[in-house]
């Protein structure tokens, strides 16, 4: 029976339609996904909609469109952004199907029910976030890290509260010793270092009045729906089982990797892992949590006006060039730089002068003699790019694959096939035939399309010369 592997990316707020920042991560969790599915996992991933949130609902009010509608159009924009990246989810759970995630975390509320208290509480309020500040958290200004300019809401209301400080100790053990495991190391230490402090017990209801009635209801109580984080972090139990499909639920879970932005490592580091705790349910091996996608060098920001639509990018470049791009050249760990020019710049420099100009010449090389290829000649996995995916390293991963990019390119120019012929010449190709399907098998993972374009183009017994994989954009 196959080992599972299952991996999930943020279920991202569907406020707003997609950006360019949020391929990135769709196509990061796409890749590692692919890259245990090539090892024979029996892998899955899930994404999905955050549709509970207060902010949502005040974006549909704004609009003037109902709440499910806004709600379904916007969850379906990012679902496509999915498909347009070749980014494969096996599991896409919205937060607001009622047949199964408001009874998956109904269930999960249940479970935590001895750690659950009602009280009055008065606090800082940042929507952006969905989430309760104490002035220390706050920058100079009295304002939210993650949303400088927007001033925090002043709440006072009986909510439920979840008895976080409970488990602080435990939190600590488990991150310290890499039971739960943090990557990079400068993410755990951050958690670390949060977690040396008092923790607060957490707020983990809305009054009806401030949810704009919308959620999951809290089990016994219709004045009160379940804070949007309790609600949310379980769409990663609800879209395999949990409450609903338990042979699903305790084949796949608990996940192997959860992929998320730095802005809620605390969510996940901390509140979710005390949720599972609390409910006696296993807990998630492993975050990897990666940096932003600025946009020359500014935060993305609709009151910056630098949001890129993604669908254009790709239609005018094509999903492995952005793939390319977004894994190659954006650091997996901190924020990363996108502008259009550099993109057309690596597209120009690695695509079409490298791996495409690389496969044209080996195919055309091939063409002038009437050659049959062996279809079984050896290919593995380079063990270069298994030592960067452990350690969700891309851009080494795809630096080690060009490497051997240049060193078939250094290897024809050495032997000038055109200058050989006979054995010699057959000997030669074969070597070059197999060093490409090599360099497609590592590419299975990070540029899907291509990787299968190559594989046909040489799959032999005849190779052809076909239209180019790259061609250069001027």
């Amino acid at each position: 029976m196959a080992k599972k592997f299952y991996i999930t990316a943020a279920i991202p707020y569907v406020n707003a339609k997609p950006h360019i920042g949020h391929a990135l991560e769709f196509v990061q969790t796409d890749t590692i996904a692919r890259y245990h599915k090539l090892l024979g996992k029996d892998t899955l991933s899930l994404s999905g909609g955050d549709e509970n949130a207060v902010k949502n609902v005040q974006a549909a009010e704004e609009e003037g469109v109902p709440i499910q509608e806004f709600v379904d159009r916007n969850t379906e924009a990012f679902r496509k952004l999915a498909i347009a990246m070749n980014a494969e989810f096996g599991v896409w759970q919205k937060g607001s199907d009622k047949t199964h995630h408001y009874s998956s975390v109904q269930k999960l509320w249940k479970l935590c029910e001895k750690d659950i208290y009602k009280k009055t509480y008065e606090g800082l309020y940042c929507v952006g976030c969905e989430a309760f500040y104490t002035p220390d958290e706050l920058d100079e200004n009295g304002e939210c890290f993650e949303h400088p300019g927007k001033k925090l809401e002043k709440v006072a209301e009986e909510n439920y509260f979840f008895k976080l400080s409970k488990y602080q100790d435990q939190l600590i053990k488990l991150v310290e010793s890499d039971e739960l495991k943090i990557v990079p190391e400068t993410r755990k230490n951050e958690v670390l270092a949060f977690l040396k402090e008092p923790l607060q017990d957490i707020s983990i209801s809305r009054t009806n009045d401030r949810a704009k009635n919308w959620g999951v209801p809290v089990p016994g109580d219709p004045n009160q729906k379940i804070y949007v984080w309790f609600d949310a972090l379980n769409i990663y139990q609800s879209g395999i089982g949990f409450g609903w499909d338990e042979e699903k639920y305790n084949k796949y879970w608990p996940a192997d990797v959860h992929v998320i932005g730095k802005g809620i490592t605390r969510f996940h580091a901390i509140y979710w892992p005390a949720f599972l705790l609390s409910a006696k349910l296993k807990l998630p091996k492993a975050l990897f949590v990666h940096g932003y996608l600025t946009v020359n060098g500014q935060k993305i920001s609709k009151t910056l006006g630098n949001v890129i639509d993604p669908f254009g990018i790709i239609e005018k470049y094509g999903v492995d060039a952005l793939r390319y791009y977004l894994l190659a050249k954006v650091s997996p760990f901190a924020d990363g730089d996108f502008s259009e020019e550099k993109l057309k710049e690596t597209y120009n420099a690695d695509l079409a002068n490298g791996i495409g100009n690389l496969v044209a010449r080996v195919a055309k090389l091939c063409e002038k003699d009437d050659f049959r290829f062996d279809e079984s000649i050896h290919r593995s996995l380079n063990k270069d790019v298994e030592k960067h995916m452990q350690e969700f390293r891309f851009d080494g991963a795809l630096e080690s694959i060009w490497k051997k990019v240049s060193e078939l390119d250094k290897y024809i120019n050495d032997q000038k096939p055109w200058e050989q012929t006979g054995e010699n010449l057959k000997k030669t190709l074969e070597s070059a035939v197999s060093a490409i399907r090599s360099i497609a098998d590592c590419l299975v993972s990070f540029l899907p399309q291509t990787a299968e374009k190559i594989e046909k183009q040489f799959a032999g017994p005849k190779i052809k010369s076909e239209a180019p994989l790259f061609p250069r954009i001027k």
